[in-house]
């Protein structure tokens, strides 16, 4: 009994999945993203409601934000350790959504998270990631309090663009978008808070949707 000829289209599709599978780390949830730019979202609105307590009007004629830009060393370095840690708990928390997010993609779809390829993503997130912070912290303590935001979606944006090459290509243009965000703040630093809600908050949400209509609606 003759056996059925074999779809060389199916085969194609079916060996690129593979190959796809084996090179890239499509674990990732585009509702990570939409987790993440949500809690960006509320970071962005805490932080102008702090800025605002912190720095009421003054003899400087602005408040919040616009006073921190105008601030002098010593204001500076006594807001330093509020910001800092409002930030890591911004990081934590959207950490803790992604990674759940995630975790829970890769079992349904029963894929490993935590592979080799998962690691080479971290490693080449983190990277950038670290240097551009600690950069942006030293810009802040001498005093270049409007590169501060510009440099976060700079920095963010090349090491999304490190690590796109083992993801999702979606992944590099939320990269660029970063990047292009970032350059465009330097020229308009009163607008910082809103640069930042714009980049990682909407950014995360419309990419992540994007990725989630394109790869996991239909599993769902």
């Amino acid at each position: 009994m003759m056996q059925p000829a074999t779809d060389p289209l199916a085969q194609l599709t079916e060996i690129r999945a593979i190959m796809e599978r084996s090179s890239r780390f499509i674990s990732l949830s585009g509702l990570s993203g939409v987790g993440a730019g949500v809690v960006a979202l509320a970071g962005a609105g805490l932080g102008h409601w702090f800025l605002l307590q912190w720095f009421p009007s003054s003899s400087y004629g602005s408040v919040g934000y616009l006073r921190l830009l105008q601030s002098t060393e010593e204001e500076r370095w006594l807001v330093l350790p509020y910001l800092l840690g409002f930030a890591l708990a911004i990081i934590a928390v959207a950490l803790v959504v992604a990674t759940f997010f995630t975790v829970r993609r890769a079992r349904r779809a029963g894929l490993p998270v935590w592979s080799a390829l998962g690691r080479r993503l971290a490693l080449s997130l983190a990277i950038p990631l670290i240097a551009g912070g600690l950069f942006c912290l030293a810009l802040f303590v001498r005093g270049a309090v409007s590169l501060v935001v510009p440099g976060l979606l700079t920095f963010y944006g090349l090491a999304l663009l490190n690590g796109s090459k083992y993801t999702l290509d979606e992944i590099r243009w939320l990269g660029l978008t970063e990047i292009v965000l970032g350059l465009v703040a330097v020229l308009l630093p009163g607008f910082g808070l809103a640069f930042f809600a714009l980049g990682f908050g909407f950014g995360h949400i419309l990419y992540g949707l994007l990725m989630y209509n394109r790869y996991e609606r239909k599993q769902a």
